[in-house]
């Protein structure tokens, strides 16, 4: 018994040398300290203050403009033959009315794939162009809850977490935003 109970102190002597150790001002000594293993974060607060993301977002903004200027002009285009096609209907033969019509709808069909085609074409340069910040956010994630010894980092945003213990979790959003502010 007596042996028990010296091996428990001798226990508790060392983690309580180990947490002595530790730098309590560093927030990897606060999570050690408070027994928090779960931290959480923004991820649109990180992804907003990284330094490429207005570069990212910019170039966005040029290609959706290139994109729109060309639904315009193939809209006024088409705008344009339907109304000489209205303005011309009653002197037109069958022949040339019908012919006029077929036009006009291949012009429409081609519109509408052409509008499908950019929004999927959109939304794959959206990817291509913000996979590289994704990436970098997911790096600083391993490396930050390997460095605090968590088991979990969660992304607050769109309320799929309405409630987190800040007792026994920590906040690594301000940290986030420090690490990815200078790579």
């Amino acid at each position: 018994m007596k042996r028990y109970i010296l091996s428990i102190l001798v226990a508790l002597a060392a983690v309580a040398a180990q947490a002595q150790d530790v730098d309590s001002g560093s927030p990897v000594a606060v999570v050690q300290q408070s027994a928090a293993t779960v931290g959480y974060f923004s991820y649109f607060d990180v992804l907003r203050s990284m330094p490429d993301y207005s570069l990212a977002e910019k170039q966005l903004d040029e290609l959706r403009e290139k994109y729109e200027a060309e639904t315009k002009r193939v809209r006024d285009e088409f705008n344009a033959k339907y109304e000489e096609f209205l303005e011309g209907q009653k002197d037109f033969p069958s022949t040339i009315l019908k012919k006029r019509q077929t036009e006009l709808q291949e012009l429409m069909e081609k519109n509408i794939a052409f509008k499908e085609e950019s929004r999927r074409l959109l939304a794959e340069a959206e990817h291509a162009i913000f996979a590289p910040l994704h990436e970098r956010i997911s790096e600083a994630l391993a490396r930050l809850g390997e460095e605090m010894g968590l088991i979990l980092i969660v992304n607050t945003d769109s309320d799929a977490c309405p409630y987190i213990n800040p007792a026994r979790s920590f906040n690594v959003t301000t940290l986030l935003k420090e690490r990815l502010a200078v790579i």
